[in-house]
């Protein structure tokens, strides 16, 4: 199994029946494959629906995609609307969960993504409203990138929003930033606490033995 297949099936178990849930762009879409079977889920799109189902490859039609561009499908009785209203029910606090890619998290729990100084930036989409505004946010990342980690004791980044991140999944280990810092909650399927301590560049909590993500939903 790859990284981002280990990092999309985990997150899909956090998610619980009823929620509605944003994905964000790139790995987060991924997450979508891997709901757990009867679990009924309602996935929004900050460019205007609820209700997607995707992501669909190779779909001719392009005029249904997510906030990425990518084609997408549609549940039964799917609602489509305006920006205004997507937005609203992100601002509003409606959104049970956002998974969204991180470039980093820092000791405190937050969450820098949307920029890296010197380089061209498309726009800063809705990173900033789906984590000030969703009531759970899952940070869904690789855990190194080019060698360095990305889970810092501070971001050298400009962060996305100063509110603490809930859950980082990597493909080493699932995360849960805390008021007393980040606590190592699961490692992934062969990796160690001392291998995820050693790719780590800030200080983690690890208290008693710590379990292996759950197999449930993770075999290829």
């Amino acid at each position: 199994m790859d990284e981002k297949t280990l990092i999309a099936r985990r997150v899909a178990l956090e998610l619980r029946d009823g929620d509605l849930v944003n994905l964000g762009i790139g790995l987060p879409t991924l997450v979508a494959r891997y709901i757990p079977a009867g679990r009924n889920i309602f996935l929004q799109s900050e460019n205007g629906i609820v209700g997607m189902a995707g992501p669909v490859a190779g779909a001719e039609n392009r005029d249904l995609t997510d906030a990425g561009g990518m084609p997408i499908g549609a549940m039964p009785g799917a609602a489509a609307f305006d920006s205004a209203l997507s937005f609203g029910l992100i601002r509003g606090g409606h959104l049970d969960v956002t998974v969204l890619g991180g470039l980093q998290v820092d000791e405190e729990g937050r969450l820098a993504n949307w920029m890296v100084p010197g380089k061209m930036v498309p726009g800063m989409g809705g990173a900033m409203d789906l984590v000030s505004g969703a009531r759970k946010v899952i940070v869904a990342m690789q855990h190194s990138a080019r060698g360095e980690s990305k889970i810092v004791k501070r971001c050298s980044l400009p962060v996305t929003s100063v509110r603490r991140v809930d859950l980082v999944v990597t493909d080493l280990a699932v995360i849960q930033p805390t008021g007393r810092g980040l606590v190592l909650k699961e490692t992934a399927p062969g990796v160690t606490v001392a291998q995820v301590l050693a790719n780590t560049g800030a200080e983690l909590i690890v208290a008693g033995d710590v379990p292996t993500m759950p197999l449930e939903g993770l075999s290829t």
